[in-house]
């Protein structure tokens, strides 16, 4: 489970692997076309609502975008699904619902991780039914006009927002313990708003009808 993603996006046309042997970070330009991304951002805005987060470290301000949970029934979410489900080889139960984020300008999601952390609260919480968190995908929905990168500090990597890129990346190491290098945050917006898509999948997964939100 840990791996089996892994593999596949590296046998994948047009997937890149970012070169560093601490982390599994993949990168594919254009996975969802314009029409498909307007179509997210549409939706996102429908349900926007202050971002939560389970563990924010006692930090004031440490993740300040908006959040929008976005329904699985909806054909051209669901459509999006099955396309970041088939990518990564992943089951449906596997995943949790889709979400989109909005970040305006002076937002942020500083330096964090997607795992959480075993012995917390929130590990017992959110883990006991479907596990860890093992794979993350996202997608940039817009070209910001300045500033909102994903910085993966730990490997000194940063990403720039391009509409309809993807990235995914292995959040365990072999062992199942949560990989510090996957150490992340969302820089600052400063000049336009970015929009973005989450999918994170779970190591055991979900029983039919009981997918659930963290």
């Amino acid at each position: 489970m840990v791996d089996g993603p892994g593999q596949r996006l590296r046998s994948t046309p047009g997937v890149q692997r970012v070169p560093n042997a601490a982390l599994d970070l993949f990168v594919v330009r254009d996975f969802l076309d314009p029409a498909s991304c307007a179509a997210m951002i549409e939706r996102i805005d429908r349900v926007r609502r202050p971002s939560t987060i389970a563990d924010d470290l006692g930090q004031t301000q440490f993740r300040t975008s908006e959040t929008g949970d976005l329904d699985g029934g909806d054909p051209a979410v669901a459509a999006v699904e099955r396309r970041i489900d088939a990518l990564l080889g992943l089951g449906e139960p596997l995943g949790e619902p889709l979400q989109g984020q909005r970040y305006a300008p002076g937002q942020e999601f500083k330096p964090h991780t997607d795992t959480f952390e075993p012995g917390r609260a929130d590990y017992f919480l959110h883990c006991a039914e479907a596990g860890q968190r093992s794979w993350t995908a996202m997608i940039y929905l817009n070209l910001v006009e300045d500033g909102g990168a994903t910085r993966f500090k730990a490997i000194g990597k940063t990403v720039q927002p391009e509409a309809g890129k993807l990235l995914a990346w292995n959040n365990l190491l072999p062992d199942g313990s949560p990989n510090p290098a996957t150490l992340h945050q969302g820089m600052k917006v400063r000049r336009g708003v970015k929009y973005v898509l989450t999918k994170w999948y779970r190591e055991i997964g979900y029983a039919a009808g009981s997918r659930t939100r963290s």
